[in-house]
């Protein structure tokens, strides 16, 4: 493939979050090319891969090429053992994100987006203080690619915003510590999410088992940064597995951070936006970040795009704003509510299990469990009420 010197567009990362970047920006009709630096798209997976189908369809035609399970309930587990399943109130999919990954790039394709695999970004041009382009490692290789503004989804780790002079910084206490394992040889319901919590499973977070299809499921956790200087992700998982499925076989394991906690202050300077976990635009209750990293990359792409055609540099400021209107202030609700629920004692996850327990299957609702986990909270509570009333 042919690499330009110069293009309109330069997306920094090919995850669902870039990938969305580029198609929306090429859709405005501008050039885009954007660089992965891994020798392929879609890996290494580093996601529990479950999302709502309204989460996904606004971007891409859910497939059953890339869905491992279809999902239609999920089970919460307290610490003594309680088990309260509630119906989903709209469907929900366990992703094969290798191949939804390169789904997703070749919507952007099909739009006029180039791609570029293989591609190590490893700094940024700048002329008159603003970004003007990236410089790439591609095979030995070194280019310095020019363009009009950089798109950086480049994930949790990104080094592009800080390079841009962006704060980045997340508290160690606001980062969770996950750790995941995709297990064979094991038995569980094929349509149901379950969640553990708990001070012995998941201290500050949860354990999560997610099905991949008969006889598979991704079993993770995340724990907050606090716990995780006594006892890691690691070894709580290992435990559990060990007591749950002894039996089970490992096909592959990952660990990373998860920032939960609200976007970033500032999502954009001269000449650049972050997308997806660059900005942190991961839903700080659930940890989840894949449909809120491609809604702040079709943002972005768009604003982008724009910017370019308009010859409005100023432009990207109407991307934090955007994002803002759109799922930034929820997600401020929703980073409220988890610090709520994550104070919660074993004793109130046994007693919000078994009087939920009680409730019938068809009047289990998220809005009735939150209110109910709430009912002691008043502050929380009208938090939580929000986020069911927001449009």
């Amino acid at each position: 493939m042919k690499i330009d010197k110069e293009y309109d567009v330069v997306v920094v990362g090919a995850g669902p979050a870039g990938s969305v970047a580029a198609k929306f920006a090429a859709e405005k009709g501008v050039s885009v090319l954007a660089l992965e630096k891994d020798r392929e798209i879609g890996t290494p997976v580093r996601c529990g891969e479950a999302v709502s189908h309204e989460g996904i369809a606004e971007f891409i035609v859910p497939d059953e090429k890339f869905i491992s399970s279809h999902i239609d309930k999920f089970t919460l587990i307290s610490p003594d053992g309680t088990e309260v399943t509630i119906p989903l109130e709209q469907k929900g999919y366990m992703l094969n994100r290798q191949l939804f990954d390169k789904a997703v790039a070749e919507e952007a394709m099909n739009s006029g987006a180039k791609f570029l695999t293989n591609a190590y970004v490893h700094g940024l041009l700048f002329e008159d203080g603003k970004v003007s382009g990236v410089k790439v490692k591609h095979y030995g290789e070194e280019y310095e690619i020019k363009s009009k503004i950089v798109i950086a989804a480049d994930g949790v780790e990104s080094r592009v915003g800080r390079w841009a002079g962006l704060t980045t910084h997340v508290d160690f206490r606001e980062m969770e510590g996950a750790y995941q394992i995709v297990a064979a040889n094991i038995s569980v319901p094929t349509d149901t999410l379950i969640f553990y919590f708990g001070e012995d499973v998941a201290p500050e977070g949860y354990l999560w088992v997610f099905p991949k299809g008969e006889g598979k499921a991704n079993i993770g956790i995340g724990v907050s940064g606090e716990i995780g200087k006594t006892k890691s992700a690691y070894k709580y998982l290992n435990e559990f597995v060990d007591r749950k499925y002894p039996e089970a076989s490992m096909l592959s394991t990952v660990s990373g951070g998860v920032p939960c906690t609200p976007s970033l202050k500032k999502i954009f300077a001269p000449g650049i936006i972050l997308v997806g976990d660059a900005a942190r635009q991961v839903n700080p209750l659930s940890g989840g970040g894949i449909a809120s990293g491609m809604i702040g990359g079709s943002i972005g792409g768009t604003v982008a795009g724009e910017a370019v055609i308009e010859n409005r540099p100023d432009k990207l400021s109407e991307y934090q704003e955007r994002w803002e209107k759109r799922l930034g202030k929820r997600h401020r609700i929703f980073d409220k509510v988890k610090n709520g629920v994550y104070n919660f004692s074993d004793e109130q996850f046994n007693s919000l299990a078994k009087s939920f327990s009680k409730v019938p299957f068809e009047k289990r609702t998220l809005g009735n469990l939150f209110k109910k986990a709430l009912i002691n909270q008043p502050s929380l509570l009208i938090e939580a009420a929000k986020i069911f009333v927001m449009d």
